[in-house]
């Protein structure tokens, strides 16, 4: 699963909570024998930011000390003093991290960097081995009203290995409660679900699948067109035409795909040994997985970086910047990908001839693989095996897409 890990310390509850569950990851990755199980601590002080704070200062001085060779004279002492004491506070947040390895019979090591502490971050797991980031949500500086610490979001942003953002004060042990991975049938969902599995392993959590797919969308989206459209338009429109498309075609189209794409996730993780329960939510992705949390309570929730609407400059997807910032629970963010096992559904024998794979291109691109779904539980229903374009006109009787 995942050969060196990279912790992030700063003394929070939610960092000294990452080397619990950084830890666990660990041992299983050594196979539970002691030695190096590729476990690396960090710490980012600023050093050159409270030396150039302390020039800024010196103004301020009473008089006796404003000459420039006593100014210089303080300003080498405060270096000094500053750099060798942020050090031996950085040294000091690794005593944790020593303690508790060592008592797992690991060795963990060490990295000290001076710098912006997120830019820091970003720079030590991009240019180490490491395959995943552990960190805290919110850090030494979080208010009441934090969901995210500024540090965690900027470095889950620019990172593009794996990162698990860790939301709980205290390691309650094993068995933790469920592991929740979403899946949108993107690449990426399948790898979290992969990930997840493993994990569901290490920490004796039952999984569930989810995957939620939003059909009121489009029907809000007509609506506000149909408000604002002439007579004359809504002829070349087609508006009720394309309105019962969605609602005949498109809402139950959906549901099925989304089913789709949640036996596949369950037939992969059952090729990794772990069984799985499957759920399909309804609504606004985003909300919906955020309320099934609140509802299920998981420990954690594992999540693609990106689904299937990215491009190929994004950083990190919509729904899971929101599940990121708003679960309750931890959160697994994965840049891994995988392919599904296509559902026992999904692999129907049906033969499409040349015609008849012509006019399903003739329909919209948004619609096209729905399209293909009822035409083929059509084809299942009577028995054809073979799909031509009259079959295809057959079961397009009373539809337009």
């Amino acid at each position: 699963m995942y050969k060196k890990i990279l912790i992030c310390l700063d003394n929070s509850d939610h960092s000294t909570t990452g080397i619990d569950y950084a830890l666990e990851i660990a041992r299983s990755m050594d196979g539970g024998g002691e030695g190096d199980a590729g476990l690396t601590g960090l710490h980012v002080y600023a050093a050159r930011l409270h030396n150039s704070r302390f020039r800024e200062m010196g103004e301020g001085l009473p008089p006796e000390y404003r000459s420039e060779e006593e100014l210089q004279r303080q300003r080498d002492i405060h270096d000094d003093l500053i750099t060798r004491g942020l050090r031996m506070i950085s040294d000091s947040y690794m005593t944790p991290l020593d303690a508790k390895a060592l008592a797992s019979g690991i060795t963990p090591g060490h990295v000290h960097r001076e710098g912006k502490n997120y830019e820091e971050i970003v720079r030590e797991a991009s240019e180490g081995p490491y395959d995943l980031v552990v960190m805290g949500a919110l850090g030494l500086g979080a208010t009441e009203v934090s969901t995210i610490g500024s540090v965690c979001e900027r470095v889950v942003r620019r990172v593009t290995k794996d990162v698990l953002v860790v939301r709980d004060a205290v390691f309650t042990g094993r068995p933790m409660g469920k592991v929740l991975v979403a899946v949108d049938g993107s690449s990426r969902s399948f790898g979290a679900v992969k990930t997840a599995a493993a994990l569901s392993r290490v920490f004796s959590s039952d999984l569930e699948v989810v995957s939620a797919y939003d059909p009121d969308y489009h029907h809000s989206a007509f609506r506000s067109i149909a408000g604002v459209l002439t007579e004359e338009a809504g002829k070349v429109f087609r508006f009720r035409e394309q309105e019962r498309l969605h609602t005949e075609i498109i809402d139950k189209g959906l549901a099925r795909i989304y089913r789709n794409h949640l036996d596949a996730a369950v037939r992969l993780a059952e090729s990794e040994g772990v069984g799985a329960t499957q759920k399909l939510l309804s609504g606004k992705p985003c909300a919906q997985i955020i309320r099934h949390v609140a509802e299920t309570s998981p420990w954690l929730l594992v999540m693609g970086r990106t689904g299937v609407h990215a491009t190929e400059t994004l950083d990190i997807g919509s729904t899971t910047e929101n599940c990121l910032r708003y679960s309750g629970c931890s959160v697994l963010v994965v840049s891994s990908e995988a392919a599904s096992l296509e559902s026992t559904e999904a692999q129907r024998p049906f033969t499409w001839t040349k015609e008849a794979l012509s006019v399903l291109e003739r329909i919209p691109s948004f619609a096209r693989g729905i399209a293909r779904l009822m035409v083929e539980d059509a084809a299942a229903r009577d028995g054809i095996a073979m799909i031509t374009p009259e079959f295809m006109e057959r079961v397009r009787k009373g539809m337009k897409w």
